[in-house]
């Protein structure tokens, strides 16, 4: 071939965008319009939502969110196809400028398209968790079209012009179309944050729980745990095996106690309506979906039965009502994304893709704001004995959610005898612990970068329900309850008397120094029982029935010489131990035994211990004549749930209470015995030695009535002089119970005040409030309590204290003013009297907002509305408030029956209590030496 042939053939023009080539670019202007109008869509509700907090997305959103998929799927290759032979054809173009720009066209093209698939967390193709290589696939998905945008523009310059009418015109519409769709949208249709129709009262009530409507709720859709478990493996891995899991019929001490309860009902009513109260919280599968109402309930083969608290029953919960428990809350039927009930596996597959994609309607519709409040858990751990259960008048009963409320640990508590280094906002804190994994819901939620959720077990204490169900792990969850309580409480052998006399010399504290012990001789030992790590009371939730008790130990030369505390063949411990429980009687004087809710009427004692306190416990031994080595003393607080007297209800006689014991905590002493040849070492306690005596006198500040309130004195005086403010403080609280407020409790907040460190200035300010009360320096209390609300403390910066919360700071401070108001008297001070008046009004309604049934603010009201004329109300809350009184009377006649039928409990009842420290059985002459009483 000729050069000049050669020539005209490299001549010959190659078009860089051929026919059958445009037709594929008008397929991908096609589809990149339907993008572009899809997309505007879509970021503007993005960044609607980013604006305002909220979340707008619904089914239409997830519709054009799948087509945004289906697009974006569709216009990958395309796209790639066009982009390789438009390149083949003009990457030797003479203008640089257009092919350099087009390359760079086509690879923003393609990073838009792949951060789009990252995006998309395709099944089995690509997903990727990372939250930081997402987040920055975000940005350039969102930011590389208007890239392309622009380098499309650059590109085109080079040839043909450019049809702005039609492009322009097109962005118009989809602008259009997007303005319209989001007003729409911001119309949000679903009623969250909504209290439940109150007409559902007919179906749920003495449950104060509602549905939205007011009306049921298929029982599918709440359980459908298998559907969450493929997203959250492990958090319904640690679900399976919580109490949570078992809180219905498929827990056999629960099924025994309902049935009871059941049967209590149908006997007095012909309806199960009463045990509904207790079905918000332990049965909401069959009771919101309406079988829970069937008197021939199949409580054991309906699969309702065995649902438990299901994912979908906590996570649909869409408001809570009120701060007044017994299942406060409304609860919406769960909305899901399309296709979640389709027997089609392309379908189902749509569904997962569009959840991973796009989990924000997900999180929206099962994770809200109130899940992660203390109100929320409140709902279910907040109860009271409402008349139409009992058939007598309203009670309180278990209560987590105020306990942690008026604790130091939460922050909001004032009268705390100790405070953490920073506040635990909520329950989850500590009962939903991280762990990790690479669940899909997974996220980075500490500083360990780790992708973590949180644990859905729920450990607390509840140890015989994996036994009672059979768990296949039933080990590993009973360990994981026993590593949650380590170091949750704490025993200390603090002292000894000789003589065996509560008002008897006290050697404390013990170790390293010990006294030597004589044989023949009695003493007092001084134990003392502490909450360390406790957010609420010890022990909550069925605290009649947990068997909390301590057990004692004492042995010499290799013999038990005395014991408290121990279990007879069938595991029953002896009933003259001192358990930390609630000893619970119907109103004729019998225990509650069987859990019987609607029998509950007064306890004859109480033992729990608050958050950051103690308890003091008196233990009497008498050495024996022939006692031959040192005194070696072991105690453990041992913790079975539940008590053997509980279990044999269940299961019968014969039972033997095998249950899993806890030890909760343990302390041991070796003491040296006179004449004793063997030589005795103890290590020294690692409790700080002022902690010692603070933690001492705050067990007997606490006893009933004002028996050992000279002990506790002389305990706090010795924390002040180790330099303590804790013990001038605490010297306060004994002068204010023993009314004491002239000068020596004045002078001990004073004292408390100029130490270095002073004592926390919200504490000294509440007893100075509480003392110049009482002293009726009324101006000078206001003064004090309103400084804790408005708050400001140096000590409390960056610990979220925030004491405005505790309702009993509220209504010293609403009484205060409302006796301020009747010092002024006479026409001329009308005005001034009504504005004390409308001051206390106010702060008694801040205590109702955070506790709707206080009976000291309800009293108040009634005062201040009669003061200021308004009868109406004023009856109102006089009502209110007598609905809310404990019948003193009427507690007095099953007291008196109780004392005499329970002669162990009625001696862990008195204001003082000796537990004696006796010989095993066995070796006694006679039993009856085991019930010895208090000599003092």
């Amino acid at each position: 071939m000729s050069q000049a042939a050669k020539r005209v053939r490299r001549k010959v023009y190659v078009p860089a965008v051929g026919p059958r080539l445009r037709k594929l670019l008008f397929v991908v202007f096609g589809l990149f319009a339907l993008l572009s109008a899809n997309s505007l869509y879509l970021i503007s509700i993005s960044a609607l939502e980013r604006l305002s907090g909220e979340v707008y997305q619904d089914w239409f959103y997830l519709f054009m969110f799948m087509l945004h998929l289906g697009l974006g799927a569709l216009i990958i290759l395309p796209v790639i196809i066009y982009g390789v032979i438009h390149i083949k054809n003009a990457h030797d173009r003479p203008n640089r400028r257009a092919v350099k720009v087009g390359y760079a066209l086509f690879v923003t093209s393609l990073v838009l398209l792949a951060t789009g698939i990252v995006l998309t967390r395709l099944e089995g193709v690509i997903v990727v968790k990372d939250p930081a290589v997402r987040g920055i696939a975000y940005v350039l998905h969102i930011a590389t079209p208007l890239i392309a945008a622009w380098l499309f523009i650059l590109h085109r310059l080079a040839g043909k012009r450019i049809q702005w009418r039609v492009g322009l015109g097109w962005l118009g519409a989809a602008g259009l179309f997007a303005g319209v769709m989001l007003v729409i949208q911001t119309q949000d249709p679903r009623q969250w944050n909504v209290e439940g129709n109150p007409h559902g009262e007919q179906y749920f009530f003495p449950s104060l729980a509602r549905t939205l409507n007011g009306d049921f709720i298929k029982a599918s859709s709440m359980m459908n745990d298998q559907y969450c478990q493929e997203c959250h493996a492990d958090i319904h891995a640690s679900w399976s095996s919580s109490v949570h899991r078992f809180s219905s019929f498929n827990n056999p001490p629960y099924l025994f106690s309902v049935r009871n309860t059941r049967e209590f009902s149908m006997e007095r009513d012909g309806n199960v309506n009463r045990a509904r109260f207790c079905a918000g919280c332990h049965d909401p599968v069959p009771f919101f979906s309406g079988q829970f109402n069937d008197p021939d309930y199949d409580d054991v083969n309906d699969p309702t039965a065995q649902a438990g608290i299901t994912c979908s029953v906590c996570h649909s919960i869409s408001h809570i009502n009120s701060q007044r428990g017994n299942a406060d809350y409304t609860i919406d039927a769960p909305v899901h994304y399309p296709f979640i009930d389709s027997d089609v596996e392309a379908l189902q597959w749509v569904n997962r893709q569009l959840i991973k994609a796009k989990p924000a309607f997900h999180k929206k519709t099962f994770l809200k704001p109130l899940h992660e409040t203390t109100e929320f858990c409140g709902t279910c751990h907040k109860v009271h004995l409402p008349a139409e259960l009992n058939d007598y008048k309203w009670l309180r009963g278990q209560n987590h959610y105020d306990a942690f409320l008026l604790s130091g640990v939460s922050g909001f508590g004032i009268t705390s005898f100790y405070y953490p280094p920073v506040a635990q906002e909520n329950c989850n804190g500590c009962h939903m612990p991280l762990q990790s994994s690479d669940d899909f819901g997974a996220q980075v939620l500490d500083d360990s970068g780790e992708l973590k959720v949180h644990s859905h077990m729920f450990p607390s204490a509840n140890t015989a329900i994996p036994e009672l169900v059979g768990m296949e792990n039933a080990d590993e969850v009973i360990a994981a309850h026993e590593a949650f309580n380590e170091g949750v409480m704490r025993l200390d052998i603090f002292g000894i008397k000789p003589g065996g006399r509560i008002d008897g010399d006290l050697i404390a504290p013990l170790r390293p120094q010990l006294p030597t012990l004589r044989r023949g001789e009695t003493y007092l030992l001084e134990t003392v029982i502490r909450t360390v790590k406790m957010g609420h009371l010890f022990t909550q939730g069925t605290v009649d029935s947990n068997e909390v008790w301590l057990d004692v130990t004492v042995s010499s030369g290799g013999r038990v010489i005395g014991t408290s505390g121990s279990r007879d063949e069938q595991g029953e411990v002896d009933p003259w131990a001192h358990f930390v429980n609630a000893f619970v009687l119907d109103r004729n004087g019998y225990r509650i035994d069987r859990r019987n809710a609607e029998d509950i009427f007064v306890p004859l004692y109480n033992n729990q211990i608050p958050p950051g306190a103690g308890d003091t416990i008196h233990y009497r031994l008498t050495v024996p004549e022939d006692a031959q080595g040192p005194i070696r003393v072991d105690i453990k607080l041992q913790y079975r749930k539940f008590d053997t007297n509980y279990m044999k209800q269940i299961y019968g006689e014969d039972y033997v209470n095998d249950l899993h014991i806890m030890t909760m905590a343990q302390d041991s002493i070796t003491f040296p015995l006179e004449g004793s040849n063997v030589d005795v070492a103890n290590p020294e306690s690692s409790i700080p030695e002022w902690q010692r005596w603070n933690d001492y006198g705050i067990g007997l500040l606490r006893k009933r009535g004002a028996g050992q309130l000279r002990q506790a004195e002389e305990a706090f005086k010795a924390v002040e002089a180790l330099g303590r403010p804790d013990g001038p403080l605490n010297l306060a609280r004994v002068y204010l119970r023993e009314g004491r407020i002239g000068t020596e409790a004045p002078r001990a907040l004073k004292a408390a005040a100029r130490f270095d460190p002073p004592a926390p200035p919200w504490s000294v300010l509440w007893f100075s409030g509480l003392v110049n009360k009482q002293n009726a320096r009324l101006d000078e209390a206001i003064h004090d309590f309103q400084q804790i609300i408005d708050g400001g403390f140096e000590q409390a910066v960056g610990r979220k204290f925030d004491f405005s919360r505790d309702y009993r700071l509220l209504n010293e401070l609403a009484q205060t003013l409302y006796e301020r108001s009747r010092q002024e008297r006479g026409e001329s001070h009308q005005g001034a009297r009504e504005a004390w008046l409308n001051q206390s009004h106010d702060y008694a309604q801040r205590a109702l907002a955070i506790d709707p049934e206080n009976l000291a603010a309800h009293w108040t009201l009634s005062l201040v509305y009669r003061d200021l004329g308004d009868a109406e109300k004023a009856a109102h809350h006089a009502k209110l408030h007598a609905l809310y009184k404990p019948d003193d009377n009427a507690r007095e006649y099953a007291i008196t029956q109780a004392r005499q039928r329970y002669p162990a409990a009625n001696k862990a009842a008195e204001a003082v209590v000796i537990y004696d420290l006796t010989p095993p059985r066995s070796t006694l002459p006679s039993e009856d030496l085991v019930h010895n009483t208090y000599e003092p």
